[in-house]
């Protein structure tokens, strides 16, 4: 698997800011191949970030990753200054629950 977390500082309106990105982010990845999932956090004092989860590196880099950060970029933009932090990499281990 493959992580990607875009950390975006002097955010507002962390709750407006999930309900697009659901409603616009997600049918975008959706249609990716190799996309895992997606989580929108709140980091507190004004910092939200992202996690997005691919099977793969190469999943990572398709088009539909590429549609939903210029998505992002023109539908949260009024909601965030500067850019976003990203840091990514290849899953080395992982827990998940049994139940």
């Amino acid at each position: 698997m493959y992580v990607v977390i875009r950390k975006f500082n002097k955010m507002r309106e962390l709750d407006e800011v999930a309900r697009r990105a659901e409603a616009g982010v997600g049918p975008l990845l959706r249609e990716a191949p190799g996309f895992k999932a997606y989580y929108v956090c709140d980091g507190g004092h004004g910092v939200g970030f992202s996690v997005t989860v691919f099977e793969s590196r190469a999943a990572a880099a398709t088009e539909a990753s590429a549609k939903a950060l210029i998505w992002i970029k023109e539908n949260l933009g009024d909601l965030y200054e500067g850019q976003p932090e990203v840091t990514s990499g290849d899953v080395l281990a992982y827990v998940t629950s049994s139940a």
